[in-house]
């Protein structure tokens, strides 16, 4: 892939809203050829069994959980990308650069799972960031959901007040093909909610190194 699927996206502009709202929402970040690419993938690893039940918690903590998440997970390993995942990996690491240069946050890098939502599946309010690490700074989240209308549910609901929590008010986001969602991972709480057909997205959180 010659052109980086951001190319046409103004990454200082998601910096700057990024810094004074703490998230930014950006319609068709991902060009078609390159969404399309990965859709097409992402439908043979999901009917390959190649995907694994999500699990909440860390280390041994680590439990799948149904009742708070539903949905199925493919970890992306950054030595072993398909050609489809190199591209979203090549704009995620202009997107990086940018906010360090910008915003001065010390990010050194992604860790990014595919995620697969069946019909039905959610998963409960929770914030990105683990209680036992602050590694996690920025969570990026691309929708690859061609056709994908209101009706279909599944929305990404953000509560924006940082204070109130789930308590607050919220912002509904329909995750839509090409779609980039950014938001501040220890700040902003969010679920999933239930659709009515096969969800799919590429999720990503920028990291800092911590002591």
């Amino acid at each position: 892939m010659t052109t980086p699927p951001a190319a046409g996206a103004d990454l200082s502009a998601i910096a700057s809203e990024l810094a004074a709202t703490g998230y930014v929402i950006v319609p068709d970040f991902l060009p078609r050829p390159a969404g399309e690419a990965l859709v097409t993938e992402i439908a043979t690893l999901w009917h390959d069994g190649t995907y694994r039940a999500a699990a909440v918690g860390r280390g041994g903590e680590k439990q799948v959980r149904a009742e708070i998440r539903s949905d199925h997970v493919r970890w992306l390993e950054p030595t072993d990308l398909t050609t489809a995942q190199s591209g979203y990996w090549t704009a995620m690491e202009e997107l990086r650069l940018v906010l360090n240069r910008e915003l001065f946050l010390g990010l050194f890098d992604l860790e990014a799972h595919l995620a697969c939502f069946p019909a039905g599946a959610h998963y409960k309010a929770h914030l990105d960031r683990h209680r036992e690490s602050e590694a996690r700074l920025v969570s990026a989240i691309v929708y690859l959901n061609p056709d994908w209308t209101a009706d279909d549910g599944g929305e990404l609901r953000i509560y924006t007040d940082r204070e109130a929590a789930v308590k607050g008010p919220y912002l509904d986001v329909v995750p839509e093909f090409g779609k980039l969602v950014l938001f501040l991972s220890g700040d902003f709480w969010h679920e999933v909610l239930p659709s009515r057909r096969e969800r799919h997205s590429l999720t990503g959180w920028f990291r800092r190194r911590v002591e």
